[in-house]
């Protein structure tokens, strides 16, 4: 089985900051920091540790922030065919959801990452039939800076709760009984925004570039910047956003590198995610029974297939981690992170979520977080990509299946994924369910 916690930002400092923001955020708990040394070992990093710094509520109830400093012991590796030993090391940042002043409806966020990897995997082919082991392994920076600004609009839920300010008990979302489900526009809660993104991957391997376009401009270590805008209109008829039991979600995003500055060449990417679930009957034994059901697909109307900025690097195309890609923590759990990417995909996921009457954490004062249930899950994944978008996208499509361990930590899912496809098991720990992103 292979070992796959990555990235850490988003094992361990997502844990407090992506849940609906309680009401009750003048108590005590929501003002006092919360500070959380961790110690964890994936194929990526190695052993490695860090101290987290989190706190809620900051200037508003519904906003969240976190700061995280990580360090790893040394991690044999190759480079450029010889043995070398590398660290994992960096920090990161997020505060999310901050009402900008003399505003109700205008929220602003920012993520941050800066990180040395011991060892990446790159596919840098990956379509369809590509092959799993044909994947460049390095080590190198891996950096990216986001800010989002987010209009809730003054329709539906949106006139009165523009923040997504909810009553919690025990784990659940209590009052909203009536809610998810409703006319799309009229119920529900909907948001448009903007969101401006930078990333930069380098690599210490440089061997496979000696004959391409980086070193003929005299560019000794390669090096992919990527800056843009996406635009993106979201639109929330659940009754509880961070763990629905009935209603539907769905979002319409596009994607933008305009080729500006650094940035290694443009590109776009168009996307749809459509997700739907349904409220099953309890068992003696449960407490919440769900049917999730999640449709996502994507194209890139400027990838050129037809032409090569270097080597193995078509024309216009998205990086790696992003656009039409499928594998990893999120789609497609039984494979590689980001093993599969082309200018079209397609994904189809569902999963059985129960809650478990029977929580032995409960209560317990020396835990530092709050365990309201225990929630066990089935899944099973379908996905394709392709080069273009037609009904191939739909068929021969790679398959996976696993089963989850979830719990509600301080009012946010965490969960523990293993997932079976035909390249392997992987193991994944990460936070909120994966319909979410």
């Amino acid at each position: 089985m292979k070992n796959k916690l990555y990235p850490l930002l988003a094992l361990l400092s997502t844990v407090v900051l992506l849940g609906a923001a309680p009401d009750d955020c003048n108590a005590t708990k929501c003002k006092d920091w919360i500070f959380l040394p961790f110690a964890f070992s994936s194929d990526s990093t190695g052993f490695a540790g860090g101290i987290s710094a989190m706190k809620r509520g900051m200037f508003n109830p519904q906003s969240r922030f976190v700061a995280t400093a990580f360090t790893g012991l040394p991690k044999d590796v190759i480079i450029n065919g010889q043995k070398d030993q590398a660290t994992f090391s960096g920090g990161f940042v997020s505060f999310l959801d901050l009402k900008l002043p003399y505003t109700d409806r205008l929220f602003f966020s920012l993520v941050g990452l800066k990180s040395y990897l011991p060892q990446t995997h790159y596919y840098i082919d990956g379509s369809h039939t590509s092959d799993k082991d044909d994947a460049f392994i390095t080590s190198g920076d891996l950096d990216f800076f986001t800010t989002t600004f987010r209009y809730t609009l003054p329709i539906g839920e949106g006139i009165d709760n523009p923040a997504g300010l909810y009553r919690l008990k025990e784990g659940f979302c209590v009052g909203r009984e009536d809610c998810g489900g409703g006319k799309p526009f009229i119920t529900g809660s909907t948001s448009i925004g903007i969101k401006t993104f930078f990333q930069t991957n380098n690599t210490d391997n440089t061997e496979m570039w000696k004959d391409s376009i980086w070193w003929e401009n005299g560019t000794s270590v390669p090096t992919w910047n990527s800056n843009g805008l996406r635009f993106f209109l979201t639109h929330d008829n659940t009754d509880f956003n961070i763990n629905p039991s009935r209603g539907y979600h769905f979002q319409l995003q596009y994607s933008k590198d305009f080729g500006w500055g650094d940035s290694l060449q443009s590109w776009d990417f168009l996307e749809f995610k459509y997700n739907h679930y349904f409220d099953l009957d309890t068992f003696s034994f449960t407490k919440q029974n769900v049917l999730a059901l999640s449709l996502w697909s994507g194209y890139s109307f400027s990838w050129d297939n037809d032409n090569e900025i270097s080597p193995g690097f078509d024309a216009h195309r998205p990086p790696m981690w992003e656009g039409a890609r499928l594998g990893g923590f999120n789609r497609m759990r039984g494979y590689d992170h980001n093993r599969f990417s082309d200018k079209a995909a397609f994904y189809a996921a569902a999963e059985y979520r129960a809650v478990i009457d029977y929580n032995p954490l409960k209560d317990i004062d020396w835990i530092p977080m709050k365990v309201d249930w225990f929630q066990a899950v089935l899944f099973a994944e379908a996905g394709r990509v392709h080069d273009q978008y037609t009904v191939d996208l739909v068929s021969d499509m790679k398959y996976d299946a696993g089963v989850s361990l979830r719990a509600m930590i301080s009012e946010l899912p965490i969960r523990l994924d293993v997932a079976y496809g035909e390249e392997g098991t992987y193991l994944w720990l990460m936070a909120q369910h994966p319909f979410d992103f």
